[in-house]
């Protein structure tokens, strides 16, 4: 009993001194200040080549602290990353290979303080954004989801399909059997006999006997009547609905060069989205204030050139020469739709990138959605209207106080003599 009890003790030490030290650890990386960490991380200049959630020159940040729990050698990759690539660090080669061999600029002059404290910004910064985003979903990616049934379903059907014709031609096996012994038949009849005959010189008796099975005959014409009425439903369901559709387009425009790594609002170029029923397509004189300098040797930008007639050597322009671009459209409305894009942008804060997908992503731009009815019904049921603030929504609480006072109420206080109410 003795020794039992001290084996006892030494563990309860073992497991006291392991719930020490992962105390410890927790309250160790625990120590960050989230506030320094974004002033530090702003001022060192790591905003030039990370973003928390988006990839850039480096890696998004938010994912890959927030899964590495070494914070000693993420300590180490900050102060100086080369170091570790040269000394064979498999996590550090394995990153520098990932990003093009670019390297990583080292920053000796920050302190293990400073970096603890950065590493708790990029953690809380990546927490609150995942929150937002599982907040978000139900009113925007639950919306945009409108892809049918599943292959997990539509595999389980057939199984079911199968399942079951097996089952019918094992109860047709034993409802034959049975039906032989109950008539004192043998288990080979003389009939079964000629039936072996026949199909030794008709090639198409088994098919003939077959046939004649009703009940299988029954089957097999109702699994193809569902299978059929499913595969019609679904093409039918699906037509001129172009989910995916990426013309090639007369230039190639590099959505994430522009909107991920310039970070340019969408609405420097689409200024109608915020002011009218069309995104609009930027002109090229929209291109040519970064580009009549930016870029001149691209083939791509010598085509915009081409088109205004542009000459970069005297810097004139020639409208006999210029051209417009054939721009191919991407998402496009039936004619019986009635879509405004600054009833959404302006007045219901909506982001492009809610009905657009992750246009900051792509290199080429696609249709993201489906944009079908039903989408943009489930769209919305799910998304809750914000009316702080908004002007369009306190004009209609002003006027249903005005309706509850008995005041007389014109079509032009709601907002009736707008143009869009008839023109669009």
């Amino acid at each position: 009993m003795r020794s039992i009890s001290l084996i006892f003790k030494q563990f309860s030490k073992t497991v006291l001194l392991l719930a020490c030290f992962t105390v410890w650890g927790v309250s160790a990386k625990a120590q960050g200040d989230a506030a320094k960490g974004e002033a530090t991380f702003k001022s060192a200049g790591c905003t030039s080549c990370h973003k928390i959630d988006t990839r850039m020159t480096g890696p998004a940040l938010g994912p890959v602290i927030s899964s590495e729990t070494d914070d000693k050698w993420l300590a180490s990759w900050i102060h100086n990353s080369q170091a570790l690539v040269a000394a064979k660090d498999p996590k550090a080669v394995d990153i520098y290979n990932k990003f093009s061999q670019t390297p990583m600029p080292a920053f000796p002059s920050l302190s293990d303080g400073d970096i603890a404290d950065i590493l708790a910004y990029v953690r809380a910064d990546w927490k609150k954004i995942q929150d937002d985003k599982a907040k978000a979903a139900p009113a925007g990616a639950a919306a945009a989801e409108d892809k049918g049934p599943s292959d997990l379903a539509v595999y389980a059907l057939i199984a079911v399909i199968i399942v079951a014709l097996i089952i019918i031609l094992v109860l047709n096996k034993v409802i034959a059997t049975l039906e032989r012994l109950l008539t004192g038949k043998r288990l080979l009849p003389v009939e079964t006999e000629v039936v072996e005959q026949e199909a030794a010189t008709d090639k198409y008796a088994t098919l003939k006997r077959v046939l004649k099975n009703k009940k299988l005959v029954f089957f097999i014409l109702f699994c193809g009547t569902i299978a059929m009425g499913s595969w019609t439903w679904v093409i039918l369901w699906d037509t001129h609905v172009p989910q995916g559709y990426q013309p090639v387009q007369p230039i190639k425009f590099p959505h994430d060069l522009h909107a991920g790594v310039m970070q340019i609002q969408c609405q420097y170029c689409h200024t109608g989205a915020y002011k009218s029923k069309n995104a609009s397509i930027p002109s090229l004189n929209v291109c040519m204030n970064c580009h009549k300098v930016v870029k001149t040797e691209s083939p791509e930008i010598h085509k915009i050139y081409d088109a205004l007639g542009y000459d970069p050597q005297t810097q004139k322009y020639d409208s006999l020469k210029a051209r417009p671009i054939q721009w191919i459209r991407i998402h496009s409305l039936p004619d019986f739709v009635y879509f405004n894009h600054s009833q959404h942008v302006k007045v219901g804060g909506i982001k492009c990138q809610q009905c657009h997908g992750p246009v900051e992503t792509m290199k080429e731009v696609y249709q993201y959605s489906p944009l079908t009815m039903k989408w943009c019904i489930q769209c919305h049921k799910r998304t809750d209207i914000n009316m702080k603030g908004n002007g369009y929504y306190e004009n209609m609480i002003a006027v249903h106080d005005l309706i509850k006072k008995g005041v007389k109420v014109t079509p032009a206080q709601l907002g009736g003599i707008e143009c869009g109410k008839c023109h669009y």
